[in-house]
């Protein structure tokens, strides 16, 4: 489990344990759920349709084995059912809303009856920006039956009626691979669904999830040119684990993720231009776009480097940032080449 993630659970646990500390555990679980759909709201805006129905993993032991649609899907009908069937005695969002002609699922269940190639179909059929959306609905309807719990609420516990509303629901298979969740479910009092799936079932598959975006993103770079249109080398970033290229549908840099149309300025002007990277353009030491907009704090490294690649070529490049990375720490680098674009040449070109 993720070390931050880990601490600032317990974190939780120990806060909403005492009536004196439960409001604050309550408001810190809150916002630990919101950092950790922002993990969700990246892989979302950041990937093409066909990662979120590839299982990259498939076959092995453990959550990694699904797909990234699966994944979202898995979560947040767990949390809808547990949080208005059981909780908050009401109507789920996934039917209140209609969502589920809007993602497009075959199913109204859990997933927990699915596996192999058929998790992969049941993702492929799925439409993932509704299903986005009925996440994002589910967290905020979840996050205000939490505000409203008062510490007494925490050791309600469930009966046999819970039970048959749940069954009745049709919302768990009777298959054997899911029909359990009832029982578990029911065997815990409000405190132990708020550990499970409130919070630790949301660790356990996000995790999961970053796993197999990380998988798809190096699958996405193997015999692609590691060198960016901006003049980067995705060999040397530390959005390795993130980003699949620019030259790849699997672009997370940091501009094109900060950009209205997911697209980075530079890989944009480039393909308009029909040139390989912004080392072959003749207006490079005046560009402003993307990652030599003057208010980006690594402008001028940026630049050096891609002043670099026209003035010896991608190879050199690359065997010369294996060097300075042997001399630098990364995050260095730009501190290092500096803001002055033709003096952070003359540095890189001194390692």
């Amino acid at each position: 489990m993720d070390k931050g993630w880990s601490d600032k659970l317990k974190e939780v646990k120990a806060l909403l344990s005492k009536e004196a500390t439960f409001r604050e555990g309550v408001d810190k679980l809150i916002a630990f759920r919101e950092e950790m759909f922002a993990q969700i709201t990246q892989i979302v805006m950041n990937y093409p349709a066909e990662a979120f129905c590839r299982a990259p993993f498939a076959g092995a032991d453990g959550y990694h084995s699904k797909t990234l649609g699966y994944s979202i899907w898995h979560i947040f009908r767990i949390e809808d059912i547990v949080a208005h069937e059981m909780i908050a005695e009401d109507e789920q969002v996934f039917f209140g809303r209609n969502f589920r002609e809007a993602i497009r699922s075959p199913i109204a269940t859990t997933g927990n009856e699915l596996a192999g190639d058929e998790i992969v179909e049941f993702s492929r059929r799925l439409d993932i920006g509704a299903l986005y959306r009925y996440a994002g609905e589910v967290m905020a309807s979840t996050n205000r039956i939490l505000s409203g719990l008062a510490y007494a609420d925490l050791k309600r516990k469930f009966g046999e009626d819970t039970q048959a509303r749940l069954v009745a629901s049709g919302c768990v298979s009777e298959d054997e691979k899911a029909f359990w969740l009832i029982g578990y479910w029911c065997g815990k009092d409000v405190r132990g669904l708020i550990g499970m799936p409130f919070s630790r079932h949301w660790i356990m598959h996000i995790e999961a999830m970053r796993r197999i975006k990380n998988r798809l993103c190096r699958e996405a770079r193997k015999g692609v040119d590691p060198v960016a249109y901006c003049g980067l080398s995705c060999n040397h970033c530390f959005l390795g684990e993130w980003c699949g290229s620019c030259r790849t549908a699997y672009n997370a840099c940091s501009f094109a993720t900060l950009s209205p149309d997911g697209q980075c300025p530079n890989a944009k002007c480039c393909g308009e231009k029909g040139i390989d990277g912004c080392y072959e353009c003749d207006g490079l030491e005046a560009c402003e776009k993307g990652f030599y907009i003057p208010s980006n704090d690594g402008a001028g490294a940026a630049k050096a480097q891609s002043l670099y690649i026209r003035k010896h070529g991608k190879k050199a490049f690359l065997k010369a940032l294996d060097r300075f990375h042997e001399q630098y720490d990364f995050e260095k680098r730009p501190e290092i080449l500096g803001q002055d674009a033709a003096e952070g040449l003359k540095r890189l070109e001194r390692v």
